[in-house]
């Protein structure tokens, strides 16, 4: 099996390191404008042949199409923007493509390739990290359990250990994708009907086993993907809620109300600026994570519904933290992995159909939930 990586960072380089380390893998191009320093974990594999770093840039389609010569999958870790550009490349080139999505808009665009995927033989898996990804094929794998379903809900987040004021939180990928989900409404089913809810509202505590406790969880757009369009009319409750420690809401969305977080220009002494912009080059050097600091990532899917005529629930649970040995975080881990885990389902014939698909209709939760164990990330099954 041969792989294209596009994107060298956190997740990118989770997900080339997995790949190396399965014996099927016999290459993986790692590709981004600079690969020249990869991260302590990569360096075991920096002369090994199996590793190829070129430096690419994803706006030059001619650039793409030659990387992605002779390769089974390309699976693209860039920012979200690339997502259906890098897609329609992969039909054309007919090679299997699968990305960490989370524009629920870009993804229905990416859905509509269908055709031209079935006809070149290949799978095209949008939302395939963790949320958007993983929590939705639990979910749906809970649902397909069920004789009918009443209530989903799906909590997930990343956090620091140790939580640094004022936002008890640090950059676990793109900026610009956080301030995203803060921004864009969320997509529910409330009774049964496709609903829009402002992101930020809904806070609500949710308690994990110590030493983690108790966060906070609010509505945040992208997390659900396309699984609101596929379910309307048929489950009555579905939302997806991001995970925080308590108090995190209440003070970004002060921020987002006085308009930190918008992209229309307004005029500061004679010139135009961007208020997001101007607020991520304020706030990113003080939301990085730092080199040592470690993460956690806490996952809850909840299912209700009856089963047998009875009222029945099935719960995923995933807590996952950085791991000292390799020194990768948790969301990477969980992305990254979720991600080179589902290319290699596609070359090996594990998902067992082509076409445009979300991983929620066509990865097989079994195999995938063990693929994941055997790299200790666990997801535990509580069934009522």
């Amino acid at each position: 099996m041969q792989f294209l990586v596009l994107g060298a960072g956190l997740q990118g380089s989770a997900c080339a390191y997995d790949l190396l380390g399965q014996p099927d893998v016999e290459r993986v191009v790692l590709a981004d404008r600079v690969t020249a320093a990869l991260p302590p974990y990569l360096q075991p594999y920096a002369e090994d042949p199996r590793l190829v770093r070129i430096e690419l840039d994803a706006r030059d389609d001619a650039s793409v199409r030659e990387a992605m010569g002779g390769v089974d999958a390309c699976l693209n870790a860039l920012p979200y923007l690339f997502n259906l550009r890098m897609a329609r490349l992969a039909v054309g080139a007919g090679v299997h493509y699968a990305d960490l999505g989370g524009n629920t808009a870009m993804v229905f665009e990416q859905l509509e390739l269908d055709e031209a995927a079935r006809a070149s033989g290949i799978c095209v898996i949008p939302d395939c990290g963790l949320a958007p990804g993983l929590v939705n094929v639990l979910a749906a794998a809970a649902i397909r359990e069920m004789d009918s379903t009443e209530r989903v809900r799906i909590y997930v987040g990343g956090l620091p250990e140790e939580p640094r004021p004022p936002l008890d939180y640090h950059i676990v990928y793109s900026i610009e994708g956080m301030l995203d989900y803060y921004t864009t409404p969320s997509w529910v089913l409330r009774g049964g009907r496709l609903r829009q809810v402002d992101a930020l509202t809904g806070v609500e505590p949710v308690t994990f086993p110590l030493p983690i406790g108790v966060l906070e969880a609010f509505h945040t757009g992208g997390g659900l993907s396309v699984l609101p369009w596929t379910y309307e009319g048929r489950i009555p409750t579905m939302e997806y809620k991001t995970l925080r420690y308590p108090g995190h809401a209440a003070i970004v969305r002060a921020i987002r109300d006085l308009g930190l977080f918008d992209i229309e220009p307004v005029r500061v002494g004679g010139q135009e600026i961007i208020p997001r912009q101007v607020f991520i080059a304020c706030a990113e050097p003080h939301l990085k994570a730092r080199p040592d600091e470690r993460d956690f990532v806490a996952a809850r899917v909840e299912v209700e519904g009856r089963r047998d005529d009875e009222r029945a629930s099935i719960i995923f649970e995933l807590i996952d933290h950085f791991d000292t040995d390799t020194g990768i975080s948790a969301m990477a881990r969980t992305t990254g992995f979720s991600l080179s885990i589902t290319g290699m389902f596609m070359v090996s014939g594990r998902i067992d159909t082509v076409g445009a698909m979300t991983p929620d209709r066509c990865v097989p939760a079994d195999d995938y939930v063990a693929e994941l164990g055997k790299r200790g990330v666990v997801v535990r099954r509580v069934t009522a």
